[in-house]
């Protein structure tokens, strides 16, 4: 059986959309428990505000287009897939710059280096911006095109689960944690496409090697001169300059 040119099947379309409100429940639910045990305030940052509001816009987003696929609304899903795109380039251009004020002013989380956020940050947001390219160059691939959205999904889930997990007992691989363990979403992809259609759907080993790869890379960089040297140049003129940027910040209490 060819996968890769297939009409999703209605089960299929039931699939993604279960799976994707699932991950934007996950995802809200960190942010509601970091505000409602007083972790969090609404007296951040103009631009924390910004990307907050474009992050959860591009949830919505997401979510919205996979219900209007499953019930067959294929004209409105086009037009606000459209949407969705320029919403993403407005994350791709907060979500560095929120990672940069953290780093310049020192609001990076204690249970993670400076050096290594800022490029964790951007690579894993960069990661998920190119599965999402290639889920548009695809688009007319009902099989390819889903499974490729929510991995790129999978790869934003870090801020939802690092908001639930225990992170301070994570170090030094808190970011790693975090974000890898959304990995359990395209392992439950192929387990299902293996029950279902007899073998798992390439695009979620695509997703899953963008994960990981995104991660080692991240690592790799950080604790490199050039990862040194990317610190340097962000934190220069800030509070955070010459400052080590492999030192973890001091615990707010």
């Amino acid at each position: 059986m060819d996968m890769t040119a297939s009409p999703a099947p209605t089960r299929d379309r039931a699939f993604f959309r279960t799976t994707i409100t699932a991950m934007a429940v996950v995802l809200v639910a960190g942010f509601v428990l970091q505000l409602a045990m007083g972790r969090s305030s609404f007296g951040a940052p103009l631009v924390v505000h910004l990307h907050a509001v474009v992050f959860m816009g591009w949830v919505a987003i997401l979510v919205a287009q996979a219900w209007l696929a499953a019930g067959g609304a294929v004209k409105l899903h086009r037009t606000l897939g459209a949407v969705a795109v320029i919403w993403l380039l407005a994350m791709v251009v907060l979500g560095p710059l929120v990672t940069l004020e953290a780093a310049r002013t020192g609001r990076v989380p204690f249970f993670f280096q400076p050096q290594h956020f800022i490029l964790a940050n951007t690579i894993t947001l960069l990661g998920a911006v190119g599965l999402v390219a290639a889920a548009l160059v695809l688009r007319k691939n009902r099989d390819w095109h889903p499974r490729l959205q929510i991995g790129a999904f999978t790869l934003l889930m870090g801020p939802g689960f690092g908001r639930i997990l225990p992170m301070p007992f994570l170090k030094p691989y808190a970011f790693e944690i975090a974000t890898g363990v959304a990995v359990i979403v395209p392992l439950i992809g192929m387990v299902r496409d293996w029950r279902v259609r007899g073998r798992p759907h390439p695009a979620w080993l695509w997703a899953i090697a963008v994960l990981v790869g995104t991660l080692a890379l991240a690592r790799v960089l950080a604790f490199s001169p050039v990862g040194a040297a990317i610190f340097a140049v962000v934190t220069a003129g800030s509070p955070a300059a010459h400052s080590d940027g492999l030192i973890y910040p001091k615990p707010p209490f």
